[in-house]
């Protein structure tokens, strides 16, 4: 074999050495993009395998251990319904600041919302609190010149991990929080954001449901580490300092701030799902705006209708802002009503609420989408509280919530054209990614 003919053959073979190469990093890159939940079942540890539920007292310890968020007594819970519930409170308390406002937000858009925030924080920043505003680049729908008067005003607005090459690794990994905090003593998350759409009772088209928190307490400790945590990968600057340590005498029993981010294997998110669901003993009553479980999850809230407990499920109807995300919660509705769970449909707006109460004692308020995305992908946060008033609260809002609601009729439901089938089948190919 001649020189020329082993440089064809060495020159073959590189390119193939180049192929295999890149087919190896892009299944990779795929793999890691379609990343999802680890956890399929939930077992006790000794005896008869019984998982521990939200009224032993081990529980609280449990949900430290495997989330890595301790609950603690001291804290001041409010529920905050829709946009009048949420606003004229939510505005009254950044006009009070006198030290600094820590405000990380995921959804932005123009309109009365936006301008009044914006008035609010750059009269805030002249009078000499620190205001700092950490804002998803993907989620906002603002202009440069909104936050470019913001800064000029002497808030200082960042952008969230934006569309640029050394981030593209994590692009797809947004951050969903809402997390606001006053003075390091007042703290605010649940599923709104800063548009007019979420104006209103959340009764009628147009004004969307929603349910928020205010609290006041240890947790809101853990909500400004949740925002320092982002300032810090975007900023570089990590911040710190000494924050009020506030402690409420006749507030919820236990609370906590959950922020949970991305992680390779199972995740803080997944465990936190997985053991409210296992842990039930009598009701699940669950709200989501976004509900698209997968096979694991599916099959961790049958297990618990078969076990016996009320598990009922508000999600979205013919009114939802994202069909696809509504398709593939349809293409479980079958599994789910087989075995014995109660779905409902909200008829008259846009549910975008994420919440949900197991037992009357286990509430759980937030961003957090039953949904890949929430529980693999995504930064987020949700208010834990183990509180027995909390929880009869929680479920009275469910119930008046299902007034409202359409229950999802088995029989019937198998009746729907074939079309809604394949497209059904079609949405739960991209559950991970929604």
């Amino acid at each position: 074999m001649d020189i020329l003919a082993l440089r064809r053959y060495g020159g073959r073979a590189l390119r193939w050495v180049a192929v295999g190469a890149l087919l190896v990093v892009a299944t990779v890159g795929l793999l890691f993009i379609f990343r999802g939940t680890a956890v399929q079942r939930v077992r006790g540890v000794g005896g008869d395998g019984t998982p521990v539920a939200p009224g032993e007292p081990a529980f609280p310890l449990a949900i430290a251990l495997l989330t890595g968020t301790p609950i603690a007594s001291g804290n001041r819970v409010e529920l905050a319904l829709d946009g009048e519930g949420t606003f004229p409170r939510l505005w009254n308390d950044l006009r009070a600041a006198r030290r600094s406002i820590t405000f990380q937000m995921y959804y932005l858009a123009p309109g009365r919302v936006a301008d009044t925030l914006a008035a609010i924080l750059a009269e805030r920043a002249q009078a000499g609190v620190a205001v700092r505003l950490l804002y998803d680049a993907f989620g906002s729908g603002l202009p440069d010149d909104y936050f470019g008067r913001l800064r000029a005003a002497g808030v200082r607005a960042v952008a969230f991990r934006p569309l640029r090459l050394r981030n593209l690794w994590v692009v797809q990994n947004r951050s969903h929080v809402r997390g606001i905090v006053v003075d390091g003593r007042i703290g605010w998350t649940g599923g709104f954001g800063i548009d007019d759409k979420w104006l209103g009772g959340g009764r009628r088209a147009g004004e969307w449901r929603e349910t928020n928190v205010r609290f006041a307490g240890p947790a809101v400790r853990q909500l400004e580490a949740a925002f320092v945590a982002g300032w810090a990968e975007a900023t570089g600057e990590l911040l710190t300092g000494r924050m009020a340590l506030d402690q409420y005498e006749g507030g919820v029993a236990r609370a906590g701030l959950l922020f949970t981010a991305p992680t390779l294997g199972s995740t803080p998110a997944e465990r936190y799902l997985a053991l409210s669901i296992a842990g039930a003993r009598e009701r699940l009553y669950v709200t989501n705006a976004y509900f698209a479980p997968d096979d694991n999850f599916g099959a961790m809230l049958a297990r618990a209708a078969r076990r016996g407990v009320d598990v009922r499920i508000l999600v979205g109807g013919p009114r939802t802002d994202v069909r696809a995300a509504r398709l593939a919660a349809r293409g479980r509705y079958e599994a789910l009503l087989e075995a014995g769970v109660r779905v409902y449909e909200y008829q008259e707006t846009t549910l975008h609420a994420k919440t949900f109460v197991v037992d009357g004692l286990w509430v759980s308020i937030g961003t957090m989408n039953f949904d890949n995305r929430s529980l693999a992908l995504n930064d987020e946060s949700t208010l834990m509280v183990l509180d027995s008033t909390a929880g009869r609260r929680m479920e009275a809002v469910f119930v008046e919530d299902l007034g409202h609601a359409l229950e999802i009729d088995l029989t019937e439901f198998r009746r729907r054209p074939w079309l809604e089938r394949v497209a059904e089948w079609g949405a739960n190919l991209f559950t991970r990614l929604l």
